[in-house]
């Protein structure tokens, strides 16, 4: 006789639901462990025009008038190629 006991006895719907939900919980550690072991580089990314003319000036390719004129050009706005008239 099986008195009434199987698979939903004890906590029934609730000790699924827990369950489940432990078993989530340990998957999510497991994956932000995982990934707290290999970082994604963002070394591999291109420097950006400021890097670059800061590191020619840095290594003498480019005098400091060469150096000061690049970062005031890169400092101003971008112009549109074909500036709409003013009406």
């Amino acid at each position: 006789m099986m008195h009434g006991y199987d698979m939903f006895s004890g906590m029934g719907w609730v000790g699924m639901a827990v369950m489940i939900l432990i078993w989530l919980g340990v998957i999510a550690l497991v994956v932000w462990g995982v990934s707290a072991l290999f970082p994604r580089s963002r070394a591999t990314s291109e420097p950006d025009a400021f890097e670059i003319v800061r590191r020619r000036y840095a290594r003498g390719e480019i005098s400091r008038e060469e150096y000061l004129q690049a970062v005031e050009v890169l400092r101003v706005p971008e112009q549109p190629a074909h500036p709409q008239p003013l009406n």
